[in-house]
């Protein structure tokens, strides 16, 4: 099961959560607005850890590569942070260097790049969309960084 963000799922989501918040103030419903503050972030915390995650599979053997790997992230996106932690654990055991590109209100970069969904890791012309395991993440920038043709999907 691939495991990704849309990015209209992401927007129709903060869309929803400022109009619902709008709607209860108006109505003066305050102890709805402080109950919806609260009750997003902890469904989308449910979320994670009740959808089956990807198998977290470890690199059996990691390659120093000294390229530069960039992650496309956006607020609201539960697998983005856990993406990015993976980046960095395997860049402190590999070498890269690690940009992170938030591309929540970037609309134009992401119709321009092509990109549909998050997390996004980019190395050299490879890419890699969705929660991705450490041990695919470290082929796709140990692969780039030789040269060779890495499997992006």
């Amino acid at each position: 099961m691939k495991q990704q963000c849309y990015l209209a799922v992401i927007y129709l989501n903060w869309a929803f959560l400022a109009a619902s918040i709008v709607f209860f103030a108006i109505k003066g419903y305050w102890a709805l607005v402080v109950a919806w503050l609260v009750a997003l972030p902890l469904a989308v915390w449910a979320y994670i850890r009740i959808v089956p995650s990807v198998d977290h599979k470890r690199p059996s053997t990691v390659t120093s590569a000294t390229t530069e790997v960039t992650i496309y992230t956006a607020l609201g996106c539960p697998f983005c942070p856990i993406v990015k932690e993976r980046l960095i654990e395997l860049s402190r055991a590999m070498g890269f260097s690690l940009k992170e590109v938030d591309v929540t209100l970037k609309i134009g970069l992401l119709t321009a790049m092509g990109i549909h969904s998050l997390p996004v890791v980019e190395c050299g012309t490879v890419r890699v969309e969705g929660n991705a395991t450490s041990e695919r993440l470290a082929n796709l920038i140990a692969g780039a960084y030789a040269g060779k043709p890495a499997l992006a999907r």
